[in-house]
């Protein structure tokens, strides 16, 4: 659905993907190295906790998918290409995105962060991605180890989500907005012969028969 665009003072229209993308993506990615970097430094042989132990640091080697999830111990050039492809779609996505869009525009954002992040772990060493905040325990499950990378990529997802649900609404209710009525007829228009109440012979080419 194209939406209004705004409007600078000058009539120009406002774009916000380069703030934003700066905005979101640089900071996540700094943030993520600086945790990595202190995870291999400070908790090797040495977990600790956050919160009380409601949230353990335990340094761990991913090399599988987004928390904890493997298809296989040496998976990390079957990641590569596929993150690759991953954030070619996000640039395709954010490029069709409206310059306005902060929701849909931020989800991209976060979600190519995380995937910058993770890619750059497989792509240095073979140990895979460095992970640290976890397992926290549910009661049920043990939530799998994860890392400042995964939950930008999961809040993204979830933004992303909703981006797409707001926008499909709108469509919805512009659709039902211009379905016109099958029960109404245009105002002054024709009369047929067919009609209740009409003398065939007052309807304009019936006189002459």
């Amino acid at each position: 659905m194209q939406k209004p665009r705004e409007e600078g003072s000058e009539g120009v229209p406002h774009s916000y993907k380069t703030p934003v993308l700066l905005g979101v993506v640089s900071p996540i990615l700094v943030l993520d190295w600086l945790t990595k970097r202190w995870a291999l430094d400070a908790l090797p042989n040495n977990p600790q906790e956050l919160l009380g132990g409601l949230l353990p640091l335990t340094l761990a080697f991913n090399r599988g998918a987004a928390f904890g999830l493997s298809i296989g111990d040496d998976s990390r050039w079957f990641f590569v290409p596929v993150t690759i492809l991953a954030l070619g779609l996000i640039v395709a996505l954010y490029r069709q995105a409206e310059s306005d869009d902060l929701l849909r525009l931020g989800a991209l954002a976060f979600v190519a962060a995380g995937a910058l992040g993770n890619l750059w772990d497989r792509v240095r060493w073979d140990r895979g991605v460095v992970d640290f905040l976890g397992p926290v325990d549910l009661g049920f499950w043990d939530f799998p180890i994860f890392n400042v990378a995964d939950v930008a990529i999961t809040t993204g997802a979830m933004m992303l989500a909703l981006s797409f649900w707001i926008e499909e609404r709108q469509d919805r209710e512009t659709e039902g907005d211009r379905e016109p009525s099958s029960s109404a007829r245009p105002e002054g228009g024709s009369r047929r012969a067919s009609d209740p109440g009409v003398d065939p012979s007052s309807l304009p080419g019936r006189a002459s028969e």
